[in-house]
Order: C-alpha cells, then sequence, then structure tokens
C-alpha cells in the first residue's frame, strides 16, 4: 500500500510517519512537506534512510505538482495533517490560512478523485482537523461528533471550511473519507510557538511566560503519541464516513497548566520552589479567543477501544525531560525567524 502522509515533517505529523514507517513494512510511508518554519527533517532522522520512507518536498496548494505526485507514485490512502494551525499566526495573515487549510486541502481531494475515481475500493481520505471548528464552551458540556460547527477564528473558520469540502467530496463524488477533530497536542518535537514548548524555552531562557487575559481559558490536552496511537487506529478500523473526536479526557485551565509546569521545571533544573512562577505575565488577550474547548472521546473509545495511555502530569514530565535532553533541536528551530515572530507576537 502506498500511503501519503501531508505536513509529516511537522509535530504531529512526525509522530504519524515515524508509527507508520516503523509499525507497517508492509506499506510504503510518502513524508510531503513542504518544510515552512514549522516543518523540520531533524524530526525525522532515526528513520529517514528506511526502505519502506520516501520523502518528498512539496506545496499542497502547488496543484500541478501534487497532481504529478498522485500520478507518480499512486497514493492509495492519504491522512492529511498539513496546515498552518496556530490561531494566533491566522489573526495576522489569516488568508495565509485560507490557502494552505481550504485551497490545499481542495487540490489534494481533486487529485485524489482524479486518480481514483474509476475505483475506490481500499482507497481512503483521512483528513485530520480540530476540536476549534466546534467555537467554545460554556462551564459544561462537551464536544461530540454531532456538535454544529461555531468557528471563532481565521484558524478554526479555515479548518471548519477544509471539514465541509471533505464531506462534500464524499456526498457529491463518492471519495472514501474519514475526519477526526482533536484537542490541543503537546509532546516532544513540538515547535516552540506553541504553549508548553514555548513556556519550556522561556523558563530556560529566564524570559517572561505570556498568559493571556486572566489566565483562566480551559483546553483538553492530549500527548501526541496517544494521537498517533488514534489516527493508527481510525486508519485501520473506522467506518468510511465517520467522524471520531480524540481527546485526553484532560481539561485544565491555562494558569493551572503554566504553574505545574513551573513547578516540574524547577524540580527538574534543581531550583527553588516558585522560582520559574515569576515569570509569569499576564498580557493583553487575543480578539476571539475561546473560553473553554472539551472533547467527547467515547465513540472511539467505544467503536475502536482507544483511550489514552498516560496521565497530563506524567505526558507533560516525559516532553519536559526531552526537551533538556535535546537542546540543540531546541536552538536550531528558536532561531532566525522564529526570533522574529516571537518578537512580533508578544512584545
Amino acid at each position: 500500500m502506498n500511503v501519503l502522509i501531508t505536513g509529516g515533517a511537522g509535530f504531529i505529523g512526525s509522530h504519524v510517519v515515524r508509527l507508520f514507517v516503523e509499525n507497517y513494512p508492509e506499506y510504503h510511508i510518502y513524508n510531503l512537506d513542504n518544510l515552512t518554519y514549522a516543518g523540520n527533517l531533524e524530526n525525522l532522522k532515526d528513520i529517514e534512510r528506511q526502505s519502506n520512507y520516501t520523502f518528498l518536498k512539496a506545496d499542497i496548494t502547488d496543484e500541478t505538482h501534487i497532481n504529478e505526485l498522485f500520478e507518480t507514485y499512486k497514493f492509495e490512502r492519504v491522512i492529511h495533517l498539513a496546515a498552518e494551525s496556530h490561531v494566533d499566526r491566522s489573526i495576522t495573515d489569516p488568508l495565509a490560512f485560507v490557502k494552505t487549510n481550504v485551497i490545499g486541502t481542495m487540490i489534494l481531494l481533486n487529485s485524489f478523485k482524479k486518480l481514483w475515481s474509476n475505483n475506490y475500493e481500499g482507497k481512503l481520505f483521512y483528513h485530520v482537523s480540530t476540536d476549534e471548528v466546534y467555537g467554545t464552551l460554556g462551564v459544561t458540556g462537551l464536544f461530540t461528533e454531532n456538535t454544529s460547527y461555531d468557528p471563532n477564528s481565521p484558524y478554526s473558520a479555515s479548518k471548519a471550511s477544509s471539514d465541509h469540502f471533505v464531506r462534500a467530496y464524499g456526498e457529491t463524488y463518492g471519495i472514501p473519507y474519514v475526519i477526526t477533530n482533536c484537542s490541543n497536542n503537546y509532546g516532544q518535537n513540538q515547535f516552540p510557538e506553541k504553549l508548553i514548548p514555548l513556556f519550556i524555552n522561556n523558563i530556560l531562557e529566564e524570559k517572561p511566560l505570556p498568559v493571556y487575559g486572566d489566565g483562566n481559558y480551559t483546553r483538553d490536552w492530549l500527548y501526541v503519541q496517544d494521537h498517533a496511537k488514534a489516527i493508527d487506529l481510525v486508519f485501520h478500523k473506522c467506518a468510511l464516513g465517520e467522524t471520531y473526536n480524540i481527546g485526553g479526557f484532560n481539561e485544565w485551565k491555562n494558569i493551572d497548566l503554566v504553574k505545574l509546569l513551573c513547578q516540574q521545571m524547577d524540580e527538574k533544573l534543581n531550583k527553588p520552589k516558585g522560582t520559574s512562577e515569576q515569570l509569569i505575565t499576564f498580557v493583553k488577550d487575543r480578539p476571539g479567543h475561546d473560553l473553554r474547548y472539551a472533547i467527547d472521546a467515547s465513540k472511539i473509545n467505544k467503536e475502536l477501544g482507544w483511550k489514552p495511555s498516560v496521565t497530563f502530569e506524567e505526558g507533560l514530565s516525559k516532553t519536559i525531560d526531552w526537551y533538556l535532553n535535546n537542546d540543540e533541536w531546541l536552538n536550531h528551530v528558536t532561531s532566525g525567524e522564529y526570533q522574529t515572530y516571537y518578537q512580533t507576537q508578544y512584545n
């Protein structure tokens, strides 16, 4: 089987690529990535020479190139992870999110349809999305697969649009598809624009820890390796045309998460208790900030048998240890363009 994984050099994608390359030697895994700021082939150095792995540098918005790749490699199944994914960046440059997340998804759908429209047997277009398409929750309730879409940021609107197009192609053209909507991921290899690696890096550099608003925004957190295992299960066992929510059963207010991270960092760095907490700095809230996300992941648990393998405290500890033991990786990704972004966003 020829399997295309888009965005495979990114955070979640690299974990999925590694899992598939190592666990399914009978598959050939094609990792397609444009290597923008968050795509990093260092994430996959350990498997780059495997015989069932091929890297393809390409932009999913380049229709001619994508069509050529589908014709050449005959991708039978697609796991589509490539996306612009940072809400703050979407507020600054929303059109970039429309181009990649909407147009890019459309081009992949068209190439897939063009290649396989005469025989979809055994084929699959697997679209990975986010819980942010559902909007915001109050203090109670959970997002289910039947929750109405109500996106509030350019990022979540672009992902909602791509979800709708995948379903529309399924209904109109018969494309065999599945969609998963996941909660906030954390873990190894995450680019430090996201909260947890950003704050690990800032504590190491003794920089302020910028917390939006009052810090009471609530998110459900999912360990990235658990997410990769869920993607594996959905890929092999899903019912076509279905949606599965993937969450960590693990809600944390931002301020409580940051304090836990500070506590663990102080312990691991042998600093006096409370040292890192002194770096917490409350900053002006971002526009359209959703109050709370919380995933009901009971469907994937009951139908496919998936559940998280670690508690948040365990996963956070493993994550911190990885960053502390991979300072060379961290130094590489926080140079150059990252510094310009950071100055613009937080100063």
